[in-house]
């Protein structure tokens, strides 16, 4: 069953006389539990594909339908419940909120999308013990490694259940061994909790 399916995308920057096609004409499809990687150059709209899909930015045509619905359609509540719901982002540099510890970035999705707190508290037990983060919950992070970062980056994404999760270059930060531990953390979250994955890189290990 198909949960992404993308038709004809395209996104295109500046004027007819000095245009950039990013997306011209893409067409792709993604089916539930799949593990999709996307490999390509610096330059060759990978994350522009990504923003569009996470309706960060939006396409000049196309469509981008996500278990049936074009996301382009949505608006106001609907549009933040897609964002919140439906899609866990895991970016290139972390994205972590500095002032705050890995307990509470984690658990900031949860409260923006008015979570209930005891089931907020009982999804971050199982995140933290299921991606071995119980010993940084407390922690800030400057206080963490890479590795440590992106495993809370992980649980952040994960912790309102989405149907789908988007890694934009998420290891290129980190070092070649934590590389292959977080890639194969994407995998067993696939293939063990049935998450979709869909990954854009320069390598795949």
């Amino acid at each position: 069953m198909s949960i992404l399916k993308i038709e004809s995308l395209c996104k295109y920057y500046g004027n007819k006389k000095n245009e950039t096609k990013a997306l011209d004409g893409i067409s792709l499809e993604v089916q539930t539990g799949e593990f999709l990687g996307i490999m390509g150059s610096s330059g060759s709209g990978k994350s522009t594909l990504l923003n569009c899909v996470a309706s960060v930015i939006r396409p000049t045509g196309g469509q981008i339908l996500v278990n049936g619905t074009d996301i382009r359609s949505l608006k106001g509540a609907e549009l933040s419940d897609y964002r919140g719901r439906q899609i866990g982002y895991l970016f290139q540099n972390f994205e972590l909120l500095e002032n705050l510890t890995g307990r509470e970035n984690i658990l900031l999705p949860l409260a923006l999308h008015k979570y209930e707190e005891k089931k907020g508290e009982q999804k971050l037990k199982e995140l933290a013990a299921y991606l071995e983060i119980q010993d940084v919950l407390d922690k800030f992070p400057t206080q963490m490694s890479g590795g440590q970062k992106q495993r809370i980056a992980i649980a952040r994404a994960l912790a309102t259940d989405p149907k789908v999760l988007l890694c934009d270059e998420a290891t290129s930060a980190l070092d070649p061994t934590t590389t292959a531990s977080i890639l194969d953390l994407l995998k067993d979250l696939n293939q063990k909790l049935g998450v979709t994955v869909v990954v854009i890189t320069h390598q795949m290990s």
